[in-house]
């Protein structure tokens, strides 16, 4: 059965690294026989300046009856002067919303081979392999009401509300403890129980949701010191499950473990797997149409529909091993080159991943 597959490129960087990716799909296509049918819409900056609006109601169309999604990036100095509903990362968060994909996988892995990109000491990050599930569709983000308010001295405040209801945080944690039953059977729930009560009732929540996968360690931790502690000693985590805010936060920082944000994958993921893919990094307007993005982010999180989506295990294995063979081979882009690497475009980069793909007929 064929598969529909909502290609998304967005704004900045969005279309160079979603060139590399649909290559990647096509070459599957061509020669592994993967059944699919890309279909390309417009969303954030883009859908901005050809319809006015951050998500036309075109893609959320396409987004909603596509078995997955393959989103790149959106936003940019561009469209900041724009008031916030009408922003380019209204698009994203009502994608998020609309389709309810609020589990958040962010993978921080570290390719052996590039230790030395890293800020920290190798030996801290070597075999550095941390799972950062986020919930995507509550907390801060979505709270409401929230809004800028004058008082009645006349001075303008901002307001946001933090909440979470106990259902959205018991579906969360159980992705989370299905996730750490799977790999080393520890999951460090993180949040700040000290001094907020949504969070209280999250730590609440999952230490009773824990009680039902007896095979799984559960630890609590305050966020700020989840943040020292990634930093000092990264490897005492497996699984981290937390909030929206709080993910959003952690998920960028752990990634600079690895030695690049342009390294780091995610899958945005509704109760039957249907998910949004994309890379964690933003639109990177600085370097757009320059062809000096890291493009292995982007297809990596095809290897993750391709797992989580499409249930094609072995093509995404094949799609991680091939990131594998050319980081192995010394192609580096400028974010992660060391003394000794080729540096590559992010044309070339896709071209060796097809490569090294096709090698394996």
């Amino acid at each position: 059965m064929t598969k529909t597959v909502a290609v998304l490129a967005g704004d900045g960087i969005g279309p160079e690294i979603m060139a590399e990716a649909v290559k990647v799909l096509e070459t599957l296509r061509a020669s592994f026989g993967l059944k699919v049918t890309l279909e390309n819409a417009l969303v954030g900056g883009a859908a901005i300046d050809a319809t006015g609006n951050p998500l036309p109601a075109e893609t959320l169309a396409l987004a909603k009856r596509a078995d997955a999604l393959l989103l790149a990036a959106v936003g940019g100095p561009k469209w900041e002067p724009l008031e916030m509903a009408q922003r380019p990362e209204k698009g994203l968060l009502g994608l998020r919303s609309e389709l309810g994909l609020f589990a958040n996988l962010r993978p921080a892995t570290l390719f052996p081979e590039l230790a030395n990109a890293s800020t920290l000491k190798p030996e801290v990050v070597e075999n550095l392999d941390i799972l950062i599930v986020r919930e995507l569709t509550g907390d801060i983000y979505f709270g409401q009401p929230r809004g800028v308010r004058v008082l009645e001295n006349g001075e303008r405040q901002g307001f946001n509300t933090m909440l979470y209801s106990e259902s959205e945080i018991e579906r969360i944690a159980r992705v989370a403890f299905e996730s750490a039953a799977k790999r080393q059977g520890r999951l460090c729930s993180v949040d700040k129980a000290n001094v907020l009560e949504s969070t209280e009732l999250w730590r609440e929540v999952v230490t009773r949701v824990g009680k039902e996968y007896p095979n799984v360690k559960l630890t609590h931790m305050y966020v700020d010191n989840a943040a020292m502690q990634l930093v000092r000693n990264p490897k005492q985590f497996d699984v981290m499950v937390t909030g929206n805010l709080f993910g959003d936060i952690l998920s960028d920082l752990a990634s600079q473990l690895t030695g690049s944000i342009g390294m780091l994958p995610s899958a945005s993921l509704d109760s039957n797997n249907k998910g949004m893919y994309e890379p964690i990094h933003g639109s990177a307007p600085d370097i757009a149409g320059k062809q000096l993005a890291n493009p292995l982010a982007m297809i990596l999180s095809v290897a993750m529909m391709l797992r989580y989506s499409l249930k094609e295990e072995k093509l995404a294995v094949l799609v991680e091993e091939a990131v594998a063979q050319v980081l192995r081979d010394g192609l580096r882009t400028a974010d992660i080159k060391g003394d000794n690497d080729t540096v590559v475009k992010t044309r070339e980069m896709g071209d060796a991943v097809v490569a090294v793909l096709r090698s394996k007929l």
